[in-house]
């Protein structure tokens, strides 16, 4: 995922993984038309004046793709050095970049909605570039004023430096007191004890959340001035705008497919609760109503992966972590074996720069994000990661996520500049989870890290259940931190109601509450990355989606006709060819019509991922039989 003030259009895949899902960008995403696209014009011969406005306006755009260009690589070399060495000359000098970049986005749609008149008269290439220059939904123009726009390039920067710096210190002053987010985080995977977890959890919003606060509330308006000045209501609406459908349109499809999923991630927070309750006893975790957040092993509650040993469905079974086999690796050999599963399908190696300008750990005495990301710096096959690598199959698997990034801008890094991004920005977080579920036991057997497959029942229900804590626990997590943006931004949510919407929604949504009361001088959202980065979340809902409509859709190519849970392409060339023609379209075409090309589907649906855990889902209603569901 790709991090900065320009969510797609500074994209930075920043993918946290499946289990710590922080996302990102993708530049200039699936352009959405603000409205419902007009009819097909009748013919009619094209006058003078029309053939000059055409001319004109293929010009514009073909000096708009290459200025953008121009802009956004500087922004993201910029934000490049700040992220994998935080200093204050680092971060004046990305803010100051992306400022730049914010100003010139904001220009030229403005001069693009000059030519909105005479769009159906352009051919499809330069129609389609008009619509990603104005519709990409999620890059964030800047205002009119020059002085707002430098204060909102400053607040962005601001908020993301808080955020990579936080720590919580026990003692003032002491800085071996001190605990940064994953040293915190730790303690909300590792410890059962519910005091110690309460006081980890509360050091990370406290800290950072309440630091938060004032730079968001500034960051609201000045956002949407931005957002206004190129023909916006707010923020909400630019960000609703980018997915080749009307905004209302696209709120209600998300509303469709949760409905598709809900089910499925009730009975497991069904299950997940009634074990929470015997471990912890009724004081702590009640019987019935919503789970304390600080609970579920994760700062944000957004995935349950740590709470597999409590959860585990049969004890005794051999387990699919391979992290014991990955303490003989180190990060970059971790690196190759990703690698090693695209260039299996048939893709290219990558390239040597890859491997020189990566960052694969935390340089000794610098303050970094080790917040796992991808970047084409470059635009021109530029491929970078940057994560602090832990030897985990957590970690494996977002090495896996964020080399699908790489690999999305390698297939079409020869497009033009606006078509340089994914159909939508949930097409680029799905591209490498969709690889992910192909690391199946048999795979990792195959890569020498698991010993035996056990192909049993109880063997399927337990890794499905490892991955259902990761992919359905995370869903209504993905869609909330949206929602209550786009009601931040829109005014739907009263600006000094901004944590007590944040709860209503996480308690409606994913069924969790606060550990304790909390008031509008904390500000819980802002204890996540992606607030306080301004990255637009909703993508990894999408993705949570659309990876399980990829994997079945690549499994038929595949030839492969077992249970779609057991199914693994690596090494099936018939099934890379078809990836690498669908990632090779990048943003030219509506996402529908990618989507189709790969999927014979027009819709995002998600009865792909009901069918892949169709088992686990039998199971758990057999488990909660004569439970009371639901909160």
């Amino acid at each position: 995922m790709r991090t900065s003030l320009l969510v797609p259009l500074l994209l930075a895949a920043a993918c946290g993984s499946p289990q710590t899902p922080t996302p990102i960008p993708a530049p200039l995403a699936g352009a959405a038309p603000h409205a419902e696209r007009p009819a097909a014009p009748v013919e009619r011969p094209v006058e003078i004046s029309d053939a000059v406005k055409i001319a004109e306006a293929k010009a514009f755009l073909a000096g708009a793709d290459a200025e953008l260009m121009k802009v956004v690589v500087a922004g993201l070399e910029a934000q490049w050095a700040n992220e994998t060495d935080l200093t204050d000359a680092h971060a004046a000098a990305a803010a100051k970049a992306n400022g730049a970049a914010s100003d010139t986005y904001a220009r030229l749609i403005k001069r693009a909605r000059a030519y909105e008149a005479i769009a159906s008269k352009l051919d499809a290439r330069s129609k389609r570039m008009l619509e990603v220059l104005i519709y990409g939904g999620g890059a964030q123009p800047s205002p009119d004023d020059p002085k707002q726009s430098e204060q909102l390039a400053q607040l962005a920067e601001e908020m993301t430096g808080v955020y990579g710096k936080g720590k919580v210190c026990a003692k003032a002053g002491d800085p071996k007191s001190c605990k940064d987010l994953g040293q915190l985080s730790e303690v909300l995977q590792r410890s059962r004890k519910p005091a110690e977890i309460l006081a980890a959890w509360l050091g990370w919003h406290d800290e950072v959340g309440r630091a938060e606060r004032p730079l968001f509330q500034k960051y609201i308006g000045l956002a949407n001035a931005g957002a206004k000045a190129v023909g916006f209501k707010d923020v909400a609406e630019l960000w609703q705008s980018g997915y080749d459908m009307p905004p209302d349109a696209f709120a209600a499809d998300t509303d469709r497919l949760w409905e598709q999923v809900r089910p499925l991630y009730t009975q497991l927070h069904c299950y997940a609760r009634r074990k929470l309750n015997k471990l912890y006893g009724d004081k702590v975790v009640p019987r019935s109503g919503p789970i304390p957040a600080q609970l579920l092993g994760n700062m944000w509650a957004q995935t349950w992966d740590y709470l597999y040993p409590e959860l585990e469905p049969y004890k005794g079974v051999a387990r699919t972590d391979v992290t014991p086999a990955l303490q003989k690796l180190g990060p970059k050999q971790m690196v190759q074996i990703g690698e090693a599963f695209y260039t299996s399908l048939g893709m290219d190696p990558l390239p040597p720069t890859f491997w020189e300008r990566s960052m694969f750990e935390k340089p000794p005495g610098k303050e970094v994000v080790c917040h796992a990301s991808a970047s084409d710096v470059q635009y021109d096959n530029d491929l970078r990661i940057k994560m602090c690598v832990q030897k985990t199959h957590e970690d494996l698997v977002v090495i896996h996520h964020e080399l699908g990034h790489d690999y999305y801008f390698h297939a079409y890094y020869k497009q033009p500049f606006l078509f340089q991004a994914g159909a939508n920005d949930g097409f680029h977080e799905a591209i490498g989870d969709t690889v992910a579920l192909s690391m199946t036991p048999a795979y990792l057997q195959k890569k020498g890290l698991l010993a035996k497959v056990d192909v049993s029942e109880k063997a399927t229900i337990n890794h499905q259940m490892r991955i259902a804590l990761g992919k359905i626990a995370f869903l209504p997590f993905a869609l909330m931190v949206d929602r209550w943006r786009w009601d931040a931004f829109s005014g739907a949510a009263s600006p000094d109601q901004l944590n007590a919407h944040w709860w209503e929604l996480a308690q409606k949504y994913q069924g969790i509450a606060a550990p304790v009361p909390r008031t509008e001088a904390d500000f819980d959202p802002g204890s996540k990355y992606h607030v306080a980065a301004n990255i637009s979340y909703m993508r990894y809902f999408l993705a949570d989606i659309l990876q399980f409509q990829f994997q079945r859709a690549l499994c038929k190519k595949a030839g492969f006709t077992g249970p779609l849970h057991a199914c693994s392409v690596y090494g099936n060339k018939e099934a890379g060819a078809a990836y690498q023609q669908m990632l090779a379209l990048g943003a030219s075409q509506p996402w529908q019509d990618t989507l189709f090309a790969l999927t014979g589907e027009r819709q995002m649906d998600a009865s792909a991922i009901l069918e892949y855990f169709a088992p686990l889902q039998t199971w758990l209603e057999h488990e909660n039989a004569g439970q009371t569901c639901g909160w």
